[in-house]
């Protein structure tokens, strides 16, 4: 359908306008319930140059297998292994796709109502810098979640 307003193009989705989100680097989104963080096999050579060591150490000591692909591990906790005592991401610069993405995941923004959950379980959704929607477009196609 055809919009007047526009000169006959489609409307975007709903937040067209850009969402507002800066990342606190609080940690919250890499602790809770158990989940998964998908890593490729570019991703864990980064992060294992970023930490000094072989490719095949880290991937036994930071990585396990689950359906058919590589998920970063847990500790007993939920953290991800990658967070430090302080709630740092000890690989920040070279996170995986998954958490370089977030919030801007399908899951996320196929509603302002998911939107709004998001809000309210992360500190940087919602506030900072609004994020465009050809950005957020972008972020969307790197990873489906």
């Amino acid at each position: 359908m055809a919009d007047s307003q526009t000169g006959g193009a489609e409307p975007g989705p709903w937040y067209k306008d850009g969402l507002a989100f800066e990342c606190t680097q609080c940690g919250d989104c890499c602790t809770g319930a158990p989940g998964f963080v998908w890593v490729t096999d570019e991703e864990l050579a980064a992060i294992a140059a970023k930490l000094g060591e072989p490719v095949d150490e880290a991937r036994d000591r930071l990585t396990r297998r689950a359906r058919g692909r590589r998920t970063l591990r847990e500790r007993p906790n939920g953290d991800c292994v990658l967070l430090d005592a302080k709630r740092g991401c000890t690989v920040y610069g070279v996170r995986p796709a998954q958490c370089r993405t977030w919030p801007f995941w399908e899951s996320n923004v196929e509603t302002p109502e998911d939107w709004k959950r998001t809000c309210d379980i992360c500190p940087g959704s919602g506030r900072g810098e609004v994020i465009p929607v050809e950005e957020i477009s972008r972020r969307l196609k790197v990873i489906k979640m």
